[in-house]
């Protein structure tokens, strides 16, 4: 039982409360109808990502990534657009474009915590590496946040990444079962970049459709609310899946295609999935690979240096197109 003022109701009784006060659409009751085991807390969390901004209720998403400061320097991440160095820049882009939610690692939530408390969801990394460090086969990441620090700053979710072909990747498995049961029991849903690197795995494996979509099942069994994977590209990397691509005749030529093999891997669909802008790239080529994501059944993306490496006017654009693509307008 809930106590709501005097009156005391049960946890179905909660989570109807809450649809009625958001006026949660259709679509979003079908998506959080498929996380079963979860509370009224953390699919009110989920709901609060899902109906805001402009793809609110869609069951579409766009969420602005600000962690790559951690992984890749501060130099490298904002000396090409220099207001980027300042977090509430984030903040505010992800505002006012419109944008789902915001995620960043514990320093950049905390920096705009006040200012911007309330104005956009919010997903604290708790987890990051960094490129002075040579992971070698072993790549790794260190818990650099808290569960406590997420319910304290008011995030709806927390953020971990794991690197499934890792010679650490069991390490990172357990770590994110533990804080995600952790963030579960206090209603806060859990995001999983789920990036295979590491061990045998090639280079081009990384993002081999067969490594992708596995990357993605792990992260639905570890018990991610919302997926993040890179988009996979045609390529084929373990020699036993190959087997079972070549006799079932998976057909992966398109992206299109591949994107619906990814989203069928997690549950046929049942688990959030979003896909990664990558590495920069040419306005075209960004539009291109969206609208193949969102013909292939997506939820949505989540684009970082694509968009705040550029001026704040030509990201603001940016973002208004990807919106749109996943409006079925663009």
């Amino acid at each position: 039982m809930i106590l709501l003022g005097q009156y005391a109701i049960n946890s179905a009784g909660f989570l109807k409360i809450i649809q009625v006060l958001m006026k949660i659409s259709s679509k979003v009751k079908k998506i959080l109808a498929n996380y079963e085991s979860d509370s009224p807390g953390t699919k009110t969390n989920l709901a609060r990502i899902l109906m805001h901004g402009r793809l609110g209720g869609t069951g579409k998403m766009v969420i602005l990534p600000v962690d790559q400061g951690f992984e890749h320097g501060p130099d490298r991440s904002f000396a090409v657009n220099p207001d980027a160095y300042d977090p509430h820049y984030h903040f505010q882009l992800a505002i006012d474009a419109g944008l789902n939610a915001y995620a960043a690692p514990l320093g950049m939530i905390e920096a705009g915590a006040d200012t911007f408390a309330g104005a956009i969801p919010t997903i604290l990394k708790v987890n990051s590496s960094n490129s002075l460090h040579n992971g070698g086969t072993a790549p790794h990441q260190a818990t650099t946040a808290s569960v406590r620090d997420a319910l304290r700053l008011g995030c709806c979710a927390i953020g971990f990444t794991i690197y499934p072909g890792s010679d650490a990747a069991f390490d990172m498995f357990e770590e994110i079962r533990e804080m995600s049961l952790e963030a579960k029991s206090y209603g806060l849903a859990t995001v999983i970049w789920s990036y295979p690197r590491g061990g045998d795995l090639s280079k081009i494996g990384e993002t081999a459709i067969d490594i992708c979509a596995y990357a993605a099942h792990i992260a639905a069994l570890l018990g991610a609310h919302i997926i993040k994977v890179k988009p996979p590209t045609q390529a084929l990397e373990n020699l036993e899946t190959i087997k079972v691509f070549e006799k079932v005749k998976i057909p992966v030529s398109s992206m299109e295609e591949r994107i619906r093999h990814v989203m069928k891997s997690t549950f046929n669909g049942r688990r959030i999935v979003v896909f990664s802008g990558g590495n920069a790239k040419g306005e075209d080529d960004i539009y291109n690979e969206i609208r193949e994501i969102y013909k292939g059944g997506a939820n949505g993306s989540i684009i970082g240096r694509n968009t705040f490496q550029r001026p704040r006017g030509e990201a603001l654009e940016m973002l208004d197109k990807i919106i749109q693509i996943y409006q079925g307008k663009f």
